[in-house]
């Protein structure tokens, strides 16, 4: 079972990165919220057919998304993708029996930490390494990217949560 995390509260007032790190962190928790205290199979089931969506596939995608912008986007760095797949390009989705429920929350905690670690001593305008089809965006783009990106899934989470066990607000 996913332990629940403290989530750290809205960021209200301060600088523009302080920010952003800290909506982004906010969302992260709020994704390991919903996954928490549910058993495996809770996690595993897809509750809102025809849609593959499952909190652990939320959980898996999330884990590849932080090391697909932070190392291979911004930084161009050939670092292995979780839970990615060359056969099946939903795997992160499809794919939910590899690890345990609690092993994901770990890969996926060690990612969030390396991506600060990664984005910390670099400017907001530091532009990334590889340059996305047709455009480059810089760093603040990236976290304003994460953010839209979590928020999207924490809404798709928040269905889930609600149809799985009735929970809701977290």
């Amino acid at each position: 079972m996913i332990a629940l995390p403290i989530r750290p509260p809205e960021p209200v007032a301060g600088p523009e990165r302080d920010q952003l790190m800290g909506w982004l962190d906010f969302h992260r928790a709020t994704l390991l919220m919903k996954c928490a205290g549910l058993d495996d199979d809770s996690l595993r089931r897809r509750a809102l057919p025809p849609s593959n969506l499952t909190l652990l596939g939320l959980l898996q995608h999330m884990a590849l998304v932080e090391i697909w912008w932070f190392d291979t986007i911004l930084l161009n760095a050939d670092t292995h993708l979780p839970f990615a797949s060359d056969d099946d390009p939903d795997s992160e989705f499809n794919v939910l029996d590899t690890m345990s429920p609690e092993e994901v929350a770990s890969v996926f905690l060690a990612n969030c930490q390396r991506s600060r670690e990664l984005a910390a001593p670099l400017a907001l305008e530091t532009m990334a390494a590889r340059v996305r089809p047709g455009e480059s965006v810089d760093l603040r783009w990236i976290y304003l990217h994460m953010i839209e990106e979590y928020a999207r899934h924490n809404g798709h989470a928040d269905l889930l949560r609600e149809v799985l066990d009735g929970t809701t607000g977290l």
